[in-house]
Parts: structure tokens; sequence; C-alpha cells
């Protein structure tokens, strides 16, 4: 079932949630650039609407095609033992056929793919504010067949003002997330 997250929710309980994750679990580090992009994308992608792609093959707010982002995160050097270590803690077998279908309905681990393929970018993220740097960075890593310049720009300034607007809460140890 489709439904529409806020972005705020989007960030707040599945992004963040996901990044400091990934901190814990593989050393990647929490910027609110990461933030900010992962928002972005997520809106470009689905308007924070679909997990499945009207008339398409794509699975979750951020639109992964099997053989195309999850079939590159799950086998990059750099996110492969970071992902199957972050499935094997969700007891969701690390294949791509898996993988695909449960981001149709664990926003959790999309928001994680979604992290990790920029994370396989050797690129560094761009600066807060780089809307043209961001979008760059998004059609490398994402590819799209049908890229709507025209929207980057109002979605990349929501999701900035949603980060700046909702800082990271300080992580402390020990804390579930």
């Amino acid at each position: 079932m489709d439904i529409t997250i806020s972005p705020t929710s989007l960030l707040t309980d599945y992004i963040d949630p996901a990044l400091y994750t990934l901190s814990v679990q593989s050393n990647i580090p929490i910027s609110d650039e990461a933030r900010v992009e992962c928002l972005t994308i997520a809106g470009q992608e689905s308007n924070w609407q679909y997990r499945k792609q009207q008339g398409g093959p794509a699975r979750s707010f951020w639109q992964f095609e099997k053989g195309g982002g999850v079939a590159g995160v799950l086998s990059h050097t750099a996110s492969a033992t970071k992902i199957k270590t972050f499935c094997g803690a969700l007891l969701i077998p690390c294949t791509t056929d898996t993988v695909y279908e449960a981001m149709a309905w664990n926003d959790f681990l999309a928001a994680v793919m979604a992290r990790l393929l920029l994370f396989t970018d050797p690129a560094p993220l761009p600066k807060l504010g780089n809307v043209q740097g961001g979008w760059d960075y998004y059609l490398r890593n994402w590819r799209p067949g049908a890229p709507h310049p025209d929207v980057w720009p109002g979605l990349y300034q929501k999701a900035l003002d949603l980060v700046t607007a909702h800082p990271l809460a300080p992580f402390q140890e020990g804390a579930s997330v």
C-alpha cells in the first residue's frame, strides 16, 4: 500500500536512525549533508508517497531497482559487508531478491540502502546549500531514467529547512535505534 509520509517523519523516524545505526555498526559518519541528500532524493524519486514505483519496478521511497541500486549496494566493495551486517541484525537474508522486496515495506532498511548507495561514491557529499552539487551527486548515483531538474531545488530547500529545524539528537551509548 502506498502512503504519503511526511518528510519530517521520514527524516526523524527512518533516516536519522539509519545514519546512527550505520555510524555504530560501520563507522560511517553522520552528517547533515547525508541527511539532506537522503531526504531530497526520496522526495525527488517518490514525492514521499510511493514505496512501489507507479508503472515500474522500483521499490521504497528512494525507488531502488533490483538490478541497479539494490545489486549495486549488495556487491560494491564499500558497502557489501556493511549491508550484510545490517541485514543480519534485521534477520533479513541479504540477497538481491529479498532486499529488493523488503525495501517496499521496511523504510528503515530502505534508508540504510539509500545512505549506503551514497557511501559508494568516492566523492564527498556536497556541502549544505550546494543545490547543484546535490543534483549532480543524485544523478551520478541514482541514474534516473526521467530526471526532473525543475523540482530538485524546491525539494532540496525543503530538506535543508527540515534538517536545520531538526538537529540530530546526541547519540547515547546503548540507545536502541
